[in-house]
Order: C-alpha cells, then sequence, then structure tokens
C-alpha cells in the first residue's frame, strides 16, 4: 500500500470533519451541550446529517460515490438522535429504555460485522467506525444526555494512576495465559521511545477511547440500572470478549475472546473506579500497546 496515495487534501479535509464532533464533545463537553440544547427539537435531531459530508468528500475525490450510502451515511445518525430522543422521553429513560439497547446493537455490530465498510475506498474504512462513533456520541451525548458516561478526555492524574494501576493488574495474567495458549509471543527487535509514544497515542485516540465508550460509557453504564455493579462488568466483559470473535482468525477465535474478556474485567474495573472513559482508555491504550509493539 502507498501510504502517500491516501494522504490527500480531499482525504484530510474528510478526516477533519469526521474527528471534530468527537474532539469537540471529548473536550469542551458542557459547551458542546449547552449549545445544542439551543436549537429547535427538529434541528437538533437533524443536524448529525451532516456527518456525510466526510463520505461526500471522500468518495467524490475517490470516483466511488454513490447515492446509496450517502442516504445511510445521512439517515442513520438522523435514526439514532430520534430513537434516543424517544428513549429520553420514555418513563424508564432512568433505568436504560429498549431503544437504548437497539441503537447499541445497530451500532455495535455494524462496527463489529463491517457492514458498510465497502462504501470507502480501500484502507480507508476507518472512516465508517468514527461516524458511526459520532452518531453514537452525539444521540447519547447530545439528545439523551445520558448521565454517568464520563466522557472527557481532559485527563487527570488519577485516571493515569488508575489506569496504569489496572494495566499492572492484567499484564501478569495476560503474560502467563497469552504465552501458555500460544496468543502471545515476544518480539526480538525492541521499538524506540518514538514509537511507543507514538502507538500508545494513536491507540488511545482511535481505538481506545471508541471502545471504551461503547463498551463502559454506554454499555455497561446502562446495563449497571438493571444488573447491578458486578453483574453489569461481568456481562459487558464477556461481550466486549465476544466483540474479538472475528479478530486475527476466519472463524471463531476463542483464544482472542478469551484475553479481551479477561482485559474487558480490568477495562471496566478502570471505569467504575472513577466513571471516567479516559481513566479505562488509559488502562486499554496500555495493553493494546504492549501486545502490539512487544508480545503480538
Amino acid at each position: 500500500m502507498n501510504v502517500s496515495s491516501l494522504v490527500t487534501p480531499a482525504n484530510g479535509f474528510a478526516a477533519l470533519l469526521a474527528l471534530a464532533p468527537y474532539l469537540a464533545v471529548a473536550f469542551f463537553p458542557e459547551r458542546m451541550a449547552a449549545g445544542v440544547r439551543l436549537l429547535p427539537l427538529w434541528t437538533r435531531l437533524c443536524a448529525p446529517a451532516l456527518l456525510c459530508l466526510a463520505y461526500v468528500v471522500v468518495s467524490s475525490a475517490a470516483g466511488n460515490f454513490r447515492w446509496a450510502w450517502l442516504g445511510l451515511y445521512a439517515g442513520l445518525p438522523v435514526g439514532v438522535a430520534v430513537m434516543l430522543w424517544w428513549a429520553r422521553r420514555n418513563p424508564a429513560a432512568k433505568r436504560g429504555t429498549w431503544q437504548d439497547f437497539l441503537v447499541l446493537a445497530v451500532l455495535g455490530l455494524a462496527v463489529d460485522l463491517r457492514w458498510f465498510e465497502a462504501a470507502w475506498p480501500a484502507h480507508l474504512a476507518v472512516f465508517s467506525k468514527i461516524l458511526l462513533m459520532d452518531a453514537g456520541i452525539y444521540g447519547f451525548l447530545m439528545v439523551r444526555e445520558l448521565d454517568g458516561v464520563g466522557f472527557d478526555l481532559r485527563l487527570r492524574w488519577r485516571d493515569a494512576a488508575v489506569g496504569l494501576r489496572e494495566t499492572a493488574f492484567y499484564t501478569p495474567i495476560a503474560l502467563a495465559l497469552g504465552l501458555s495458549m500460544g496468543f502471545l509471543h515476544a518480539h526480538a527487535v525492541l521499538p524506540g521511545v518514538g514509537a511507543v509514544v507514538g502507538a500508545w497515542l494513536f491507540t488511545f485516540f482511535f481505538i481506545a477511547v471508541p471502545e471504551e465508550l461503547f463498551f463502559r460509557g454506554w454499555l455497561q453504564n446502562l446495563l449497571e440500572r438493571r444488573m447491578g455493579r458486578w453483574g453489569s462488568l461481568l456481562a459487558t466483559s464477556v461481550l466486549f470478549g465476544l466483540a474479538h470473535f472475528n479478530k486475527r482468525a476466519a472463524n471463531f477465535n476463542w483464544r482472542y475472546v478469551l484475553m479481551a474478556a479477561i482485559a474487558g474485567f480490568f477495562y471496566g474495573r478502570a471505569w467504575l473506579s472513577a466513571r471516567r472513559v479516559g481513566t479505562s482508555a488509559v488502562t486499554h491504550a496500555s495493553v493494546d500497546a504492549i501486545w502490539s509493539l512487544w508480545l503480538q
């Protein structure tokens, strides 16, 4: 793959369009929520249709624009917003509603099974994951105003301390289990400091935060209202493990599922300790960076 062919002005502009909602809410949550509340209801519900602009820019530049995909990337975020506005009005809103779980199922399966990635040119399918995350962020945080999520990436010292503590708890378990199963293999070459920092930051923003927001901030948060603290932690850990069934294998990868489920338990503990997505994302990014740099 020629990386330079992907780094174009059009793709760069589309990346800014896709990342702007994610980063704006992550670093200015109160200001963004206050601004959205000022909008008339119909504008508030229709606004996420603008997420389709990233698809328009990328696909037009690549010459593979399709009206059907435009309709999907404009309509799905609006559908999510409407469904979660409906959930907010549900008498059972505090405990989590069927609308909440339906939205989570659609977004989760779409990402995990790569339903919409065919819309994008080769090696640019990451846009699909980001836009679906944006739709969830807008729906759950700006329209539904779900409490207890903790989506705030203005990290504190305690986020780092707790996140690294849970990494230290999980690492010996992962090493013992992963090496004994042949799932992990030590690298012969050690990466430099720059590679370590770069890998951690990339993993934090593009893998750890999206997954922690979904599984801990939304799913575990909602399940806790029905299953309690430990029941929701265990259930979310199992679901997190199962979400990795098709990673690094053509068939059901039970080793990956097992390792991810155990990791998810410690990610969930990190989130519970402060109820902040940034905290569990520190654990997640640290575990993934160790694995990808030294053990994969």
